[in-house]
């Protein structure tokens, strides 16, 4: 079976990528041919994501393409929204567009009933959660806007999507609601006056740093990969992915549209 390149050439920007399944993404984007734009807070973990990359050009002998299964590397801090500013217009002064925003980085917060979480930590994850990713695309929404296919994906949560929300969830649950506010809101702005689809990827439980802190107790051998859900959010990713401001839910594979009020 031939290489998956149906990448090759897009710039894209995976936030959270020093780990988990921000890394996963960008390994398989760049497996894919795209030019990986890689942020996270951890410079070592970022070369180590380099060098990874750098071996899968060694692998597809392709060190000589001009983008494709490159990295430039981004360690920044997602709460320092100037510096997301800045990212915006370096990536318009070295390319002119961006072709994908993966919205990964997140934090789990207090599991803890509303009224007892400390403000300090509710402000902290919504600044992770939801006010930075409104700060990538006021930053980038002129670059998605210039790629004839510009892809927008934000990764949410099965919290924001149950029918019943869960005890202790608050802050968490909230902010993915938020988020997914966001992905419908931004999606209908851009459906009709450009080629910029944005949905939300849905990985349920994975084997992941975050859902071991939130059930210490489960035997994380039991879970998929977040190599197993990156793939999919590849495919969103692609020039052919046409739908927008809907989810794609890992647990169940399918793209499912938002569910109103009951």
């Amino acid at each position: 079976m031939p290489e998956d390149k149906t990448l090759a050439g897009r710039v894209a920007l995976v936030t959270g990528a020093s780990r988990g399944i921000g890394r996963a993404v960008a390994l398989e984007l760049a497996r894919r041919g795209a030019h990986v734009i890689a942020l996270a807070r951890t410079q070592g973990a970022l070369e180590e994501l380099d060098d990874a990359i750098r071996a899968l050009r060694a692998l597809d002998g392709r060190a000589s393409a001009p983008y494709g299964s490159e990295t430039t590397l981004v360690p920044c801090d997602i709460k320092d929204f100037e510096a997301l500013d800045r990212l915006g217009a370096a990536i318009h002064a070295r390319w002119g567009r961006l072709d994908i925003l993966v919205g990964n980085a997140g934090i789990l917060g207090p599991l803890t009933p509303i009224a007892h979480c400390d403000p300090d930590k509710w402000e902290q994850v919504f600044a992770v959660n939801v006010t930075a990713n409104y700060r990538l695309l006021r930053s980038l929404d002129p670059l998605l806007r210039a790629s004839d296919a510009g892809r927008v994906v934000f990764i949410s949560s099965g919290a924001a999507q149950k029918a019943d929300f869960s005890a202790f969830w608050g802050p968490y649950a909230a902010s993915k609601s938020a988020l997914d506010a966001i992905v419908r809101t931004y999606a209908a702005e851009t459906v009709n006056v450009s080629n910029v689809r944005v949905m939300s990827a849905n990985p349920g439980p994975l084997r992941t740093r975050m859902r071991a802190a939130a059930m210490p107790g489960e035997d994380p051998l039991t879970l998929r990969t977040p190599e197993d859900f990156a793939p999919k959010v590849a495919d969103l990713c692609a020039p052919g992915a046409t739908q927008t401001g809907k989810i794609y839910d890992f647990p169940r594979d399918a793209i499912l549209k938002f569910q109103g009020a009951v």
